[in-house]
C-alpha cells in the first residue's frame, strides 16, 4: 500500500508536486513557443517570397479600392466582364495620366531647379573661400581630383552596383505586371477565387471561412478609402504650402507626397524632405525651415486626428499598433513591408476579432475609448438577448458586407 494522509486518502509523493500555477504557465508557455514558430515561419516565407507576395498584396489593396465601382456598374446592368474591363482600364488611365503629368511638370522646372542648384553650388564654393575654413580654388580642385581617383579604384564596385540596381528595376517591371494581371481577375472573378479557397479547408470550417473572408474584405476596403482620404489632404496641405511659398515644382511635390504617404504615420514626413532640398535649393534657408515646419505640421495633424478620426474609425486599429506595424514591416522587408504592414495588421485584427468572439470589429469598444466602469461587457444587442441564433453569423444582405474580391457575380 502507498503513503496515506490523515484522512486515509492517498498522498501525493513530495517530489512530485507541481503548483497548478506552475503546470498552466507550462502550458500556456509551449502553446506560446508553437505559435511564436509558426508566425515566424509565415514571415520568413513572406520574406522570401516577396516578390510574388508583395504584388498580390498591392493587387489586393487595388481591387479594394476600385471593386464598389465594379459593384456600382453591376447594380446599374451591366456585364461582369465589361465592369471589371471599364473599372480596370479607367484606374490605369488615371496612373499613367498622374505619372505622365509628374514627369511633364518636372522637365518644363526642371533648367530652374538647374539653375538654382548651380547657383547654390557656388554660393558654397565662395563660403569655402571666404568663410572660417579658408578653402581656396586650388584645395577645391585637389578634392575634386580625389574624388575621381576614388571613383576609377571603385569602377568594379559601382559597376557592381549598377548591375543590381538593375535587377531590382526589373523585378520591381516584373513585380507591377503581375500586380495589374491579378488586379483585373481579382475584380473580374474574385468570388470565383475566394470560393476555391474556401473548398480547400474542411467542410465543417467553410462558413465561419466565408464569415471571416466578409469580414476581411470589407476592412480592406475601408483601409483603403482612409488612406486615400488621408494621402489626399497631405497632398493638398503640402502643395499650398509650396505654391504660398513660391516654390518650384510645387505640384509634383504635393503628388510625391501623396504617394509617400500611403506609408502611415512616416511617409508624408519622408516624400515631404523632397520639398524641404527643392525650397533650400530655389529660395534659401529661410524658406526650407517654414517648408519644414508645415510639413512637421501636417504629419502631426496626420498622426493625432486624421489617423485617430479616419483609420481608427474604420479600421479600429491604435494609432500604436499603427507605427509598431510599420517598423516591424520595414524592419523585414524594408519599404514595401512599410507599406503592405498596416492593412494586413488590420485585416488580420477583423478575422481574430470576429473568429474569436464571433463579432464584426465594428462591434467592438473603439481603440481610443476606455470602457464602462460600471460593466465588464458592452450591451447585447437586442437580438442576441432575444435569443436568436443567427447573431455573429453571416448576414449576405446586409449592404455593409461586400463579397471578398470581387463584384460578388
Amino acid at each position: 500500500m502507498g503513503n496515506v494522509d490523515r484522512r486515509g486518502e492517498p498522498a501525493a509523493p513530495a517530489s512530485g508536486v507541481v503548483p497548478s500555477a506552475v503546470r498552466t504557465a507550462a502550458a500556456w508557455s509551449w502553446r506560446l513557443l508553437v505559435i511564436a514558430g509558426a508566425a515566424a515561419l509565415v514571415l520568413l516565407v513572406m520574406v522570401r517570397m516577396r516578390l510574388l507576395v508583395f504584388p498580390l498584396v498591392v493587387a489586393l489593396l487595388l481591387a479594394a479600392g476600385l471593386q464598389p465601382s465594379v459593384a456600382r456598374l453591376r447594380h446599374w446592368g451591366v456585364s461582369r466582364g465589361l465592369s471589371a474591363a471599364l473599372v480596370f482600364v479607367g484606374g490605369l488611365a488615371v496612373v499613367v495620366g498622374v505619372f505622365t503629368l509628374l514627369a511633364t511638370l518636372l522637365t518644363r522646372d526642371f533648367s530652374t531647379i538647374t539653375a538654382n542648384v548651380q547657383g547654390g553650388l557656388s554660393e558654397i564654393r565662395r563660403w569655402l573661400a571666404t568663410g572660417p575654413l579658408h578653402v581656396d580654388d586650388a584645395q577645391v580642385a585637389t578634392l575634386l581630383d580625389q574624388a575621381k581617383r576614388s571613383l576609377a579604384a571603385h569602377r568594379g564596385t559601382l559597376a557592381t552596383g549598377a548591375i543590381q540596381t538593375a535587377t531590382v528595376a526589373g523585378e520591381l517591371i516584373a513585380g507591377a505586371l503581375l500586380s495589374l494581371f491579378a488586379t483585373f481577375f481579382f475584380l473580374y472573378d474574385g468570388r470565383g477565387i475566394w470560393t476555391w479557397v474556401v473548398r480547400l479547408l474542411p467542410r465543417s470550417t467553410e462558413d465561419r471561412a466565408v464569415a471571416a473572408g466578409e469580414r476581411a474584405w470589407v476592412t480592406l476596403v475601408s483601409y483603403v478609402r482612409g488612406q486615400v482620404i488621408i494621402a489626399a489632404v497631405d497632398a493638398i496641405g503640402v502643395t499650398v504650402v509650396l505654391l504660398a511659398l513660391r516654390v518650384p515644382l510645387a505640384a509634383p511635390l504635393g503628388i510625391i507626397v501623396f504617394i509617400g504617404a500611403f506609408v502611415p504615420i512616416v511617409g508624408a514626413l519622408l516624400s515631404g524632405s523632397v520639398a524641404v532640398l527643392v525650397a533650400l535649393v530655389a529660395h534659401g534657408v529661410l524658406t526650407a525651415v517654414l517648408v519644414l515646419a508645415a510639413i512637421l505640421a501636417v504629419q502631426q495633424i496626420e498622426s493625432h486626428v486624421l489617423q485617430p478620426l479616419i483609420m481608427g474609425k474604420l479600421v479600429r486599429l491604435h494609432p500604436l499598433a499603427v507605427v509598431l506595424a510599420v517598423t516591424g514591416g520595414a524592419l523585414l522587408a524594408g519599404i514595401s513591408g512599410a507599406v503592405i504592414a498596416v492593412p494586413t495588421v488590420a485585416t488580420i485584427n477583423a478575422v481574430v476579432v470576429y473568429l474569436v468572439r464571433g463579432v464584426d470589429v465594428e462591434d467592438e469598444p473603439h481603440p481610443l475609448v476606455y470602457p464602462d466602469p460600471g460593466g465588464r461587457h458592452p450591451p447585447e444587442p437586442p437580438e442576441a438577448a432575444a435569443g436568436d441564433p443567427a447573431v455573429g453569423e453571416t448576414k449576405l444582405g446586409d449592404h455593409r458586407l461586400h463579397p471578398p474580391v470581387g463584384p460578388g457575380v
